[in-house]
Protein backbone atom coordinates (compact mmCIF):
# COMPACT_ATOMS: atom_id res chain seq x y z
CA UNK A 1 0.00 0.00 0.00
CA UNK A 2 1.42 3.36 -0.98
CA UNK A 3 2.00 5.84 1.79
CA UNK A 4 0.06 9.07 1.52
CA UNK A 5 1.25 12.36 2.95
CA UNK A 6 2.12 12.47 6.66
CA UNK A 7 -0.74 11.73 9.03
CA UNK A 8 -0.24 12.79 12.67
CA UNK A 9 0.12 9.75 14.89
CA UNK A 10 -2.94 10.47 17.02
CA UNK A 11 -5.08 10.59 13.88
CA UNK A 12 -3.39 7.52 12.38
CA UNK A 13 -3.85 5.43 15.51
CA UNK A 14 -7.48 6.47 15.92
CA UNK A 15 -8.17 5.43 12.33
CA UNK A 16 -6.26 2.19 12.90
CA UNK A 17 -8.53 1.43 15.82
CA UNK A 18 -11.76 2.38 14.04
CA UNK A 19 -11.01 0.71 10.71
CA UNK A 20 -8.92 -2.32 11.67
CA UNK A 21 -8.88 -3.20 15.37
CA UNK A 22 -12.51 -2.52 16.25
CA UNK A 23 -14.00 -4.59 13.37
CA UNK A 24 -11.78 -7.57 14.27
CA UNK A 25 -12.81 -7.41 17.92
CA UNK A 26 -16.47 -6.96 17.06
CA UNK A 27 -16.35 -10.03 14.83
CA UNK A 28 -14.71 -12.43 17.31
CA UNK A 29 -15.49 -10.88 20.71
CA UNK A 30 -18.80 -9.05 20.20
CA UNK A 31 -19.67 -8.88 23.90
CA UNK A 32 -16.22 -7.90 25.18
CA UNK A 33 -16.25 -4.59 27.09
CA UNK A 34 -13.03 -2.66 26.65
CA UNK A 35 -11.40 0.73 26.44
CA UNK A 36 -8.80 1.79 23.88
CA UNK A 37 -6.42 4.70 23.58
CA UNK A 38 -2.85 5.93 23.19
CA UNK A 39 -1.48 6.99 26.56
CA UNK A 40 2.14 5.89 26.74
CA UNK A 41 5.44 7.15 25.35
CA UNK A 42 5.98 8.99 22.08
CA UNK A 43 5.75 12.43 20.55
CA UNK A 44 2.53 11.45 18.82
CA UNK A 45 0.82 10.88 22.17
CA UNK A 46 1.37 14.55 22.99
CA UNK A 47 0.47 15.62 19.46
CA UNK A 48 3.97 16.93 18.69
CA UNK A 49 5.06 14.44 16.04
CA UNK A 50 6.26 15.49 12.58
CA UNK A 51 7.36 13.49 9.50
CA UNK A 52 10.78 13.07 11.16
CA UNK A 53 9.10 11.19 14.00
CA UNK A 54 8.25 8.29 11.70
CA UNK A 55 11.84 7.02 11.55
CA UNK A 56 11.60 4.98 14.77
CA UNK A 57 8.98 3.45 17.07
CA UNK A 58 6.19 5.27 15.25
CA UNK A 59 3.27 3.65 13.47
CA UNK A 60 -0.25 2.25 13.86
CA UNK A 61 -0.56 1.17 17.47
CA UNK A 62 -2.65 1.56 20.62
CA UNK A 63 -3.35 0.20 24.07
CA UNK A 64 -6.36 -2.06 24.55
CA UNK A 65 -7.76 -2.22 28.09
CA UNK A 66 -9.89 -5.14 29.25
CA UNK A 67 -11.30 -6.15 32.62
CA UNK A 68 -8.92 -8.01 34.92
CA UNK A 69 -11.02 -11.15 34.56
CA UNK A 70 -10.71 -10.90 30.76
CA UNK A 71 -6.90 -10.83 30.77
CA UNK A 72 -7.09 -14.61 30.53
CA UNK A 73 -8.16 -14.05 26.92
CA UNK A 74 -5.14 -11.83 26.18
CA UNK A 75 -3.34 -14.47 24.10
CA UNK A 76 -6.50 -15.22 22.09
CA UNK A 77 -7.04 -11.51 21.37
CA UNK A 78 -3.38 -11.06 20.41
CA UNK A 79 -3.51 -14.03 18.05
CA UNK A 80 -6.78 -12.83 16.53
CA UNK A 81 -5.29 -9.44 15.74
CA UNK A 82 -2.14 -11.09 14.37
CA UNK A 83 -4.36 -12.89 11.86
CA UNK A 84 -6.87 -10.16 11.08
CA UNK A 85 -4.92 -6.91 11.03
CA UNK A 86 -3.44 -5.78 7.72
CA UNK A 87 0.32 -5.84 7.20
CA UNK A 88 0.18 -2.10 6.56
CA UNK A 89 -2.29 0.66 7.26
CA UNK A 90 -2.45 3.88 5.26
CA UNK A 91 0.99 3.05 3.95
CA UNK A 92 2.57 2.44 7.37
CA UNK A 93 3.60 -1.10 8.42
CA UNK A 94 1.80 -2.61 11.37
CA UNK A 95 4.41 -5.32 12.01
CA UNK A 96 6.81 -4.44 14.81
CA UNK A 97 10.20 -6.09 15.29
CA UNK A 98 12.16 -4.56 18.18
CA UNK A 99 15.38 -6.05 16.79
CA UNK A 100 15.09 -3.96 13.62
CA UNK A 101 16.23 -0.30 13.68
CA UNK A 102 13.10 1.81 13.81
CA UNK A 103 10.95 -1.05 15.07
CA UNK A 104 8.07 -1.03 12.60
CA UNK A 105 8.77 -3.00 9.42
CA UNK A 106 7.03 -4.98 6.72
CA UNK A 107 6.75 -8.75 7.38
CA UNK A 108 9.57 -10.48 5.55
CA UNK A 109 7.76 -13.71 4.62
CA UNK A 110 4.30 -14.47 3.35
CA UNK A 111 2.19 -15.80 6.18
CA UNK A 112 4.56 -14.62 8.88
CA UNK A 113 2.62 -13.86 12.08
CA UNK A 114 2.00 -10.16 12.49
CA UNK A 115 3.70 -8.72 15.55
CA UNK A 116 1.33 -5.84 16.04
CA UNK A 117 1.49 -3.06 18.61
CA UNK A 118 -1.96 -3.44 20.10
CA UNK A 119 -0.76 -3.84 23.68
CA UNK A 120 -3.30 -5.41 26.02
CA UNK A 121 -3.69 -4.48 29.70
CA UNK A 122 -6.22 -4.09 32.42
CA UNK A 123 -6.42 -0.48 33.57
CA UNK A 124 -4.64 -1.28 36.88
CA UNK A 125 -1.91 -3.29 35.16
CA UNK A 126 -1.20 -0.39 32.77
CA UNK A 127 -0.81 2.03 35.68
CA UNK A 128 1.56 -0.41 37.33
CA UNK A 129 3.55 -1.03 34.15
CA UNK A 130 3.78 2.54 32.88
CA UNK A 131 3.73 4.69 36.02
CA UNK A 132 4.76 2.13 38.65
CA UNK A 133 1.76 3.46 40.58
CA UNK A 134 -1.54 1.85 41.62
CA UNK A 135 -4.77 2.86 39.91
CA UNK A 136 -6.96 1.74 42.81
CA UNK A 137 -5.87 4.01 45.67
CA UNK A 138 -4.76 7.56 46.39
CA UNK A 139 -1.04 8.06 45.88
CA UNK A 140 1.21 9.02 48.76
CA UNK A 141 3.08 12.31 48.76
CA UNK A 142 6.32 10.48 47.96
CA UNK A 143 4.69 8.68 45.04
CA UNK A 144 3.53 11.99 43.57
CA UNK A 145 6.94 13.56 43.95
CA UNK A 146 8.88 10.69 42.40
CA UNK A 147 6.82 9.94 39.30
CA UNK A 148 8.08 11.00 35.88
CA UNK A 149 6.28 14.17 34.79
CA UNK A 150 6.77 13.16 31.15
CA UNK A 151 4.70 10.05 31.82
CA UNK A 152 2.07 12.04 33.68
CA UNK A 153 1.87 14.34 30.64
CA UNK A 154 1.23 11.53 28.19
CA UNK A 155 -1.21 9.82 30.54
CA UNK A 156 -3.17 13.04 30.98
CA UNK A 157 -3.27 14.15 27.34
CA UNK A 158 -3.20 11.00 25.23
CA UNK A 159 -6.32 10.31 23.15
CA UNK A 160 -8.94 7.76 24.22
CA UNK A 161 -10.76 6.05 21.34
CA UNK A 162 -13.34 4.03 23.28
CA UNK A 163 -14.13 3.80 26.97
CA UNK A 164 -16.39 1.05 28.29
CA UNK A 165 -14.36 0.59 31.48
CA UNK A 166 -13.93 4.08 32.88
CA UNK A 167 -10.40 4.75 31.64
CA UNK A 168 -11.05 8.50 31.51
CA UNK A 169 -12.33 8.56 35.09
CA UNK A 170 -9.35 6.52 36.29
CA UNK A 171 -6.74 8.67 34.62
CA UNK A 172 -8.33 11.78 36.13
CA UNK A 173 -6.79 10.57 39.41
CA UNK A 174 -3.47 11.64 37.92
CA UNK A 175 -4.73 14.63 35.94
CA UNK A 176 -2.94 17.14 38.15
CA UNK A 177 -1.13 17.38 41.47
CA UNK A 178 -3.24 17.47 44.66
CA UNK A 179 -3.58 20.97 46.11
CA UNK A 180 -0.92 20.92 48.82
CA UNK A 181 1.60 19.12 46.61
CA UNK A 182 0.90 21.62 43.83
CA UNK A 183 1.55 24.52 46.21
CA UNK A 184 4.71 22.82 47.50
CA UNK A 185 6.03 22.43 43.94
CA UNK A 186 5.40 26.09 43.13
CA UNK A 187 7.14 27.09 46.35
CA UNK A 188 10.15 24.99 45.41
CA UNK A 189 10.30 26.60 41.97
CA UNK A 190 10.12 30.10 43.42
CA UNK A 191 12.86 29.11 45.87
CA UNK A 192 15.10 27.99 43.02
CA UNK A 193 14.52 31.35 41.35
CA UNK A 194 15.21 33.30 44.52
CA UNK A 195 18.44 31.47 45.25
CA UNK A 196 19.98 32.15 41.84
CA UNK A 197 18.44 35.36 40.47
CA UNK A 198 21.10 37.78 41.83
CA UNK A 199 23.90 35.71 40.30
CA UNK A 200 22.99 36.82 36.78
CA UNK A 201 24.22 40.32 37.53
CA UNK A 202 27.13 39.17 39.67
CA UNK A 203 28.61 36.98 36.94
CA UNK A 204 27.84 39.57 34.28
CA UNK A 205 29.57 42.35 36.21
CA UNK A 206 32.60 40.09 36.68
CA UNK A 207 32.85 39.54 32.92
CA UNK A 208 31.94 35.84 33.19
CA UNK A 209 29.85 35.76 30.04
CA UNK A 210 29.57 31.99 29.79
CA UNK A 211 28.58 31.66 33.43
CA UNK A 212 26.08 34.52 33.08
CA UNK A 213 24.48 32.89 30.02
CA UNK A 214 24.25 29.59 31.89
CA UNK A 215 22.53 31.16 34.90
CA UNK A 216 20.21 33.11 32.61
CA UNK A 217 19.20 29.94 30.82
CA UNK A 218 18.45 28.18 34.11
CA UNK A 219 16.34 31.11 35.31
CA UNK A 220 14.42 31.14 32.02
CA UNK A 221 13.76 27.42 32.41
CA UNK A 222 12.59 27.99 35.99
CA UNK A 223 10.21 30.70 34.79
CA UNK A 224 8.81 28.38 32.16
CA UNK A 225 8.42 25.49 34.58
CA UNK A 226 6.70 27.78 37.06
CA UNK A 227 4.10 28.72 34.44
CA UNK A 228 3.39 25.02 33.80
CA UNK A 229 2.74 24.63 37.52
CA UNK A 230 0.59 27.75 37.77
CA UNK A 231 -1.62 26.49 34.95
CA UNK A 232 -1.69 22.97 36.42
CA UNK A 233 -0.19 21.43 33.32
CA UNK A 234 2.48 18.74 33.28
CA UNK A 235 5.77 19.65 31.60
CA UNK A 236 7.20 17.12 29.12
CA UNK A 237 10.88 16.34 28.83
CA UNK A 238 13.36 18.70 27.20
CA UNK A 239 12.70 17.89 23.53
CA UNK A 240 9.09 19.05 23.82
CA UNK A 241 9.39 21.39 26.80
CA UNK A 242 9.44 24.58 24.71
CA UNK A 243 6.78 23.34 22.31
CA UNK A 244 4.41 22.52 25.17
CA UNK A 245 5.24 25.83 26.88
CA UNK A 246 4.13 27.70 23.75
CA UNK A 247 0.68 26.15 24.21
CA UNK A 248 0.19 27.51 27.73
CA UNK A 249 -2.27 30.34 28.21
CA UNK A 250 0.33 32.67 29.66
CA UNK A 251 3.18 31.85 27.30
CA UNK A 252 2.58 34.73 24.90
CA UNK A 253 2.95 37.34 27.62
CA UNK A 254 6.16 35.79 28.95
CA UNK A 255 7.89 35.09 25.66
CA UNK A 256 9.18 38.62 24.92
CA UNK A 257 11.02 38.92 28.23
CA UNK A 258 12.34 35.36 28.21
CA UNK A 259 13.48 35.63 24.59
CA UNK A 260 15.21 38.91 25.35
CA UNK A 261 16.99 37.27 28.28
CA UNK A 262 18.44 34.39 26.27
CA UNK A 263 19.31 36.45 23.19
CA UNK A 264 20.76 39.60 24.78
CA UNK A 265 24.48 40.28 24.47
CA UNK A 266 24.73 42.42 27.59
CA UNK A 267 23.97 41.14 31.08
CA UNK A 268 21.91 44.23 31.87
CA UNK A 269 19.57 43.38 28.98
CA UNK A 270 19.29 39.79 30.16
CA UNK A 271 18.34 41.06 33.59
CA UNK A 272 15.78 43.43 32.08
CA UNK A 273 14.18 40.60 30.11
CA UNK A 274 13.86 38.47 33.23
CA UNK A 275 12.57 41.41 35.24
CA UNK A 276 9.68 41.69 32.79
CA UNK A 277 9.00 37.96 33.18
CA UNK A 278 9.16 38.14 36.99
CA UNK A 279 6.55 40.89 37.05
CA UNK A 280 4.16 38.82 34.95
CA UNK A 281 4.70 35.69 37.06
CA UNK A 282 4.23 37.66 40.27
CA UNK A 283 0.91 38.99 38.93
CA UNK A 284 -0.13 35.46 37.99
CA UNK A 285 0.81 34.28 41.46
CA UNK A 286 -1.42 36.90 43.04
CA UNK A 287 -4.25 35.98 40.68
CA UNK A 288 -4.19 32.41 42.04
CA UNK A 289 -5.38 33.77 45.39
CA UNK A 290 -3.36 31.26 47.41
CA UNK A 291 -1.54 33.88 49.49
CA UNK A 292 -1.91 37.52 50.39
CA UNK A 293 -0.89 39.69 47.41
CA UNK A 294 2.87 40.09 47.08
CA UNK A 295 4.87 42.87 45.45
CA UNK A 296 5.09 42.49 41.68
CA UNK A 297 7.95 44.93 41.02
CA UNK A 298 11.63 44.06 41.03
CA UNK A 299 13.98 45.71 43.47
CA UNK A 300 17.71 45.81 44.17
CA UNK A 301 19.41 42.90 45.87
CA UNK A 302 20.58 44.47 49.14
CA UNK A 303 22.78 47.42 48.10
CA UNK A 304 23.96 45.78 44.90
CA UNK A 305 22.77 46.90 41.45
CA UNK A 306 21.04 43.60 40.67
CA UNK A 307 17.28 43.63 40.19
CA UNK A 308 15.39 40.70 41.74
CA UNK A 309 11.78 39.73 42.42
CA UNK A 310 12.79 37.97 45.68
CA UNK A 311 11.55 34.54 44.75
CA UNK A 312 12.16 33.30 48.28
CA UNK A 313 9.38 35.56 49.61
CA UNK A 314 6.92 33.89 47.21
CA UNK A 315 8.21 30.49 48.32
CA UNK A 316 7.69 31.35 51.98
CA UNK A 317 4.17 32.65 51.41
CA UNK A 318 3.22 29.52 49.50
CA UNK A 319 4.62 27.21 52.13
CA UNK A 320 2.47 29.01 54.69
CA UNK A 321 -0.57 28.18 52.53
CA UNK A 322 0.07 24.43 52.75
CA UNK A 323 -2.47 22.80 55.07
CA UNK A 324 -0.89 19.35 55.40
CA UNK A 325 1.83 19.58 58.08
CA UNK A 326 3.78 16.65 56.61
CA UNK A 327 4.02 18.37 53.23
CA UNK A 328 4.81 21.67 54.89
CA UNK A 329 7.84 20.06 56.56
CA UNK A 330 9.33 18.70 53.35
CA UNK A 331 12.69 20.10 52.25
CA UNK A 332 12.18 22.80 49.56
CA UNK A 333 13.61 20.69 46.75
CA UNK A 334 10.43 20.02 44.79
CA UNK A 335 9.81 16.84 42.83
CA UNK A 336 12.49 14.76 41.14
CA UNK A 337 11.51 16.46 37.88
CA UNK A 338 12.59 19.82 39.30
CA UNK A 339 16.11 18.77 40.22
CA UNK A 340 17.10 16.34 37.47
CA UNK A 341 16.46 15.76 33.79
CA UNK A 342 18.51 12.57 33.61
CA UNK A 343 16.47 10.08 31.59
CA UNK A 344 18.22 7.09 33.12
CA UNK A 345 16.95 8.26 36.50
CA UNK A 346 13.44 9.42 35.59
CA UNK A 347 12.78 6.22 33.61
CA UNK A 348 14.16 3.87 36.26
CA UNK A 349 11.43 2.76 38.65
CA UNK A 350 13.88 1.20 41.09
CA UNK A 351 15.87 4.42 41.44
CA UNK A 352 12.70 6.49 41.78
CA UNK A 353 11.51 4.24 44.58
CA UNK A 354 14.82 4.78 46.36
CA UNK A 355 14.43 8.55 45.90
CA UNK A 356 11.14 8.37 47.80
CA UNK A 357 13.22 8.29 51.00
CA UNK A 358 13.85 12.03 50.48
CA UNK A 359 10.16 12.70 51.07
CA UNK A 360 9.11 10.11 53.60
CA UNK A 361 9.20 9.94 57.35
CA UNK A 362 7.16 8.66 60.26
CA UNK A 363 4.39 11.18 59.53
CA UNK A 364 4.14 10.55 55.78
CA UNK A 365 0.62 9.68 54.73
CA UNK A 366 -1.54 9.48 51.64
CA UNK A 367 -2.42 12.82 50.05
CA UNK A 368 -5.62 13.34 48.09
Amino acid sequence: MARSSFVPGRQLCRSFYEEAVKPALTKEFPSLPYSAGLLDYGSEVLGFDTPMSTDHDWGPRLQLFVRAEDLAAKDRITQLLSRELPASFKGYPTHYDPSVPGGFCTPGQEGQPLLHRVDIYSIPSFFEAYLDRPACRTWTTAEWLTVSEQKLATMASGPIFRDDLGLEATRRQAAHYPRDIWIYLMAAQWMAIGQEEPFLGRTGMNGDELGCHLITARLVQSAMRLLFLMERRYAPYSKWFGTAFNGLDGAESLQPGLTMAVQATAWQERAAGLAAAWKILAEKHNALGLTEPLATHVRTFHDRPFMVIDGESFAAALRDAITDPAIGRLPPIGSVNQWTQTVDFLENSALLRRAAALYTGPSDRQSG
